[in-house]
């Protein structure tokens, strides 16, 4: 009732709803496009290029014949699933370390931040360009990469909100009590740390299917015939006046994706 009534004085009750909506369409069309698409993805029908809309396919054809919604939808399971990995492989070392380093300081505490700063020095598409160099086109470097970039994140935010947590006055209380640390992780700690976890999810989901869909556009993404939004959008560039709505999805699709999580990300 207290967050409802605050939401509504501060006039932005609707953003949660709106952004649930954006990233919902989004999901749903990941998780039920291709059921009801049927198409593959990769058939070419050099008959049939740069169509427009039709019954057979209703977004168009690319420049080989490829069904655009097809393509579209396989594009937003495969950035959902790979974001959604590559943000649980980082926040599960992230959040580790980060209360490792809270609960223990000293060297511990020394020697994880000087590993983060060491992964700060360098930028963060860069330091996936370089792993991605090791097997270009192939899942695993791109995944590891966007998992190395974002673990940093997790342990700077977890380990500034546990010594925030740990010097509350319910935590000196359970510690003169006699409580370890694992009842005043579980008890004190990580509830309070639980909507940060959820705004760094969201923010982190985001990034990974941006960077993603910029290393597609540049040519370093997942090898081809692979449907990926960043690659659909180099592709079409050539023919953006034969099919100017091919060429328009894609980003329109990832602008969907990334505006949703935004707005749930600041709730």
């Amino acid at each position: 009732m207290r967050r409802a009534a605050s939401l509504a004085e501060n006039g932005t009750w609707w953003a949660p709803w709106i952004g649930g909506s954006l990233v919902g369409i989004v999901v749903l069309a990941a998780l039920l496009g291709p059921l009801v698409v049927g198409a593959d993805p990769n058939r070419q029908d050099l008959a049939h290029v740069l169509m427009g809309p039709s019954r057979e396919a209703l977004l168009g054809t690319d420049q080989l014949g490829r069904s655009v919604l097809a393509r579209l939808v396989y594009a937003a399971r495969l950035s959902l699933s790979l974001g959604a990995m590559a943000v649980a492989a980082a926040a599960i070392p992230g959040i580790a370390l980060g209360l490792a380093a809270a609960f223990a300081g000293g060297w511990t505490d020394r020697l994880v931040s000087s590993l983060a700063d060491a992964i700060l020095a360098v930028p963060g598409l860069i330091l996936v360009l370089l792993i991605a160099a090791l097997a270009p086109g192939a899942f695993w470097p791109l995944f590891l990469g966007l998992s190395l970039i974002q673990w940093v994140e997790w342990f700077r935010m977890t380990r500034a909100a546990s010594r925030s947590a740990l010097a509350s006055p319910a935590v000196e209380a359970a510690r003169l009590l006699g409580f370890g640390p694992w009842h005043i992780l579980y008890r004190h700690v990580l509830p309070d740390l639980l909507p940060l976890f959820g705004i760094l999810g969201a923010f982190g989901l985001g990034s990974a299917v941006l960077s993603l869909s910029a290393l597609g556009f540049i040519g370093f993404g997942l090898r081809p015939p692979t449907p990926e939004w960043g690659s659909m959008m180099v592709e079409m560039l050539p023919y953006w006046n034969e099919a100017p709505l091919a060429l328009l999805m894609p980003p329109l699709c990832l602008l969907t994706l990334i505006l949703g999580l935004q707005i749930l990300a600041r709730r």
